[in-house]
């Protein structure tokens, strides 16, 4: 054998070993064969090249599928933060970096002129015999432990538009992330709270979206935090008819309930961090502009903040009691338990199975009267919520979002059908004819067409109902409709689409694309940190009227500023009655 075979040794390709009788460099061969092994020989090496082109395609199509998962991961991090300081170890750290809390001290990273705290738990991890029970505060703790990482997100099946639902999951997942300013050495600055969306099913605070990096650098005198609760059929579930059911009597709202500890967290440990306890504003989008809208009339919420923005969520966003029974017979159908005993004992693994089955079933939480009240609407025009300054609105093309989702368009020819007739209802003969005749005047796709009806049935309408009845309750509202387009393909000013701008993350496109308005940016930031500072979110170059029942008044976001009073009267003015409906029958 010549040198070089030895040099190459076992770097020889297995299949063409089989198919020469030398190796590469060498005439003389390795071994003598009959013609007959010969051609074993030959077909032996057509059958393994064959095997490792086929495998090299399916890792090229594997790679593919996964490429869009490892760009969603891109900015989320699994690894846990590690305990830096107690009894038995001593690791340097920069105590200029960290925050003593009632559950520890947490060093956080440093970004340009921002401190990073990621992943402090807020409450004992619900796991175990805590599972689907209220949540209890943390037990207190004395060591010193790195904030760097973000937490694992809640479980939940993987979703494109969820970058959140790709990153680690467990049930144990109660923890928030702050951002403050590291040059801004105030203790009085104005704490802003951002509740995540996703239909109360998906999401997370790790979805880069949320990162609270560019916000504190063009505002340093906020701190603002992000915080994740439990999701879907850990979050929000009705084991009321279930055997030992009764035990769980907090089931229905838990994610709300973790929500609530978090806020009490903030409240007795923000002032670690620079916050200010009595100036806080709970903002969210979506599911979490719900929360925020349900955590206003919410008794164990009082005195934990003082201002709410609610962006594409309102309280409509909540079941009645028999809604969410049906989501946990559909739940425990898909695990095989008949009672709370071996619903109690069954693996995470056997939960994230059957949310698979539940994806396209909501849970959202419930008005039990208990921890919600039954009459929402009511409760705020009787004035529950009148101690607090709402700013609540809504995106002109909501539902366009979901048309993009894989199959999507399929979807809503049959979903959004079922929609329109079911909150035709409570229309009179004479009125459904008039809203139909006023939709299908539009000139578009009847598709479309039912995508603007479904606009203005789950979000603008209950929006306008909830900003009404807290104006005429006492209190102060301000409203706006965000019509600046995304670039994406047919999303126009859809759901979501202004998540990039509030939080100064433009190079996030995922809802966006790549129409971008720098300086509508810079407006929509000031006005929510104005509002998060004084009740009111008007800007020097720009008057924000409150909103009342008589005017109307409504700031439309777009690449200018421009208040309406009363955007889009005939539509209104058509779902008066089923807006009166809502208003009047929403507990029912």
């Amino acid at each position: 054998m010549s040198a070089r075979c030895e040099e190459r040794g076992e770097a020889i390709f297995f299949p063409l070993f089989f198919s020469f009788n030398g190796c590469h460099g060498c005439r003389r061969p390795l071994f003598k064969f009959s013609p007959i092994m010969n051609k074993f020989r030959l077909s032996l090496a057509l059958l393994s090249t064959g095997l490792v082109v086929t495998a090299g395609a399916f890792s090229a199509f594997w790679g593919r599928r996964e490429n869009r998962r490892r760009t969603l991961r891109h900015k989320t991090d699994g690894r846990r933060n590690r305990v830096l300081e107690d009894d038995s170890i001593r690791l340097p750290y920069d105590k200029a970096l960290s925050a003593t809390c009632e559950n520890g001290t947490f060093v956080g990273q440093l970004n340009g002129e921002v401190i990073a705290f990621k992943g402090i738990p807020y409450a004992r991890q619900p796991i175990g015999s805590l599972r689907w029970k209220a949540p209890l505060p943390p037990h207190p703790d004395r060591r010193v432990f790195s904030a760097f990482h973000f937490a694992p997100s809640s479980l939940q099946s993987e979703r494109e538009q969820e970058p959140a639902s790709f990153h680690r999951q467990s049930e144990a997942c109660l923890y928030l992330n702050i951002w403050t300013s590291h040059t801004c050495r105030s203790t009085d600055k104005t704490v802003m709270v951002f509740i995540h969306g996703g239909s109360y099913a998906w999401g997370g605070t790790s979805n880069p979206l949320y990162d609270g990096q560019r916000l504190v650098e063009q505002h340093p005198d906020i701190v603002l935090v992000t915080i994740g609760y439990r999701l879907g059929m850990l979050g929000f579930i009705d084991f009321s008819d279930v055997p030992g059911g009764e035990a769980y009597p907090d089931a229905p709202n838990l994610g709300l309930l973790d929500q609530v500890q978090a806020l009490r967290w903030v409240r007795e440990n923000i002032h670690a961090f620079g916050g200010n306890p009595d100036r806080v504003t709970i903002f969210g989008e979506s599911a979490g502009g719900g929360s925020v809208s349900l955590l206003a009339v919410m008794p164990e919420a009082k005195g934990l903040f003082q201002r709410v923005i609610a962006q594409s969520g309102s309280v409509a966003l909540s079941y009645d009691r028999e809604d969410c029974k049906i989501f946990a017979r559909k739940f425990l159908r898909h695990t095989g338990c008949n009672n709370m005993e071996q619903l109690s004992r069954l693996p995470t693994h056997a939960l994230i199975r059957a949310n698979e089955h539940l994806m396209l079933y909501n849970a959202f939480p419930q008005r039990d009267g208990r921890r919600i009240p039954h009459d929402l609407y009511q409760a705020y025009r009787r004035g529950d919520a009148a101690h607090l300054d709402l700013l609540i609105g809504t995106n002109e093309d909501e539902a366009r979002l979901w048309m993009q989702e894989v199959g999507g368009y399929q979807v809503y020819r049959f979903m959004l059908p079922l929609v329109c007739r079911r909150s035709f209802e409570p229309l009179s003969t004479a009125d459904r004819r008039r809203v139909r005749a006023f939709f299908d005047s539009l000139p578009m796709e009847d598709v479309w067409k039912k995508t603007e009806y479904y606009n203005e049935v789950v979000f603008r309408l209950p929006a306008i109902a909830q900003a009404e009845c807290h104006a005429l309750g006492g209190g102060r509202s301000f409203m706006y409709r965000w019509t600046y387009p995304s670039g994406l393909p047919h999303l126009k000013a859809c759901h979501a689409v202004e998540l990039a701008y509030v939080f100064g993350n433009l190079h996030e496109t995922l809802f966006t694309g790549d129409n971008i308005d720098h300086r509508l940016a810079e407006r929509v930031q000031q006005m929510w940190v104005n509002f998060a500072r004084t009740g009111n979110p008007s800007t020097t170059e720009c008057e924000w009227p409150p909103y009342d029942p008589e005017t109307r008044a409504t700031m439309r976001l777009d690449s200018t500023l421009e208040i309406e009073n009363d955007p889009r009267p005939l539509a209104r003015r058509l779902l008066t009655p089923l807006l009166k409906y809502h208003i009047g029958h929403i507990g029912r």
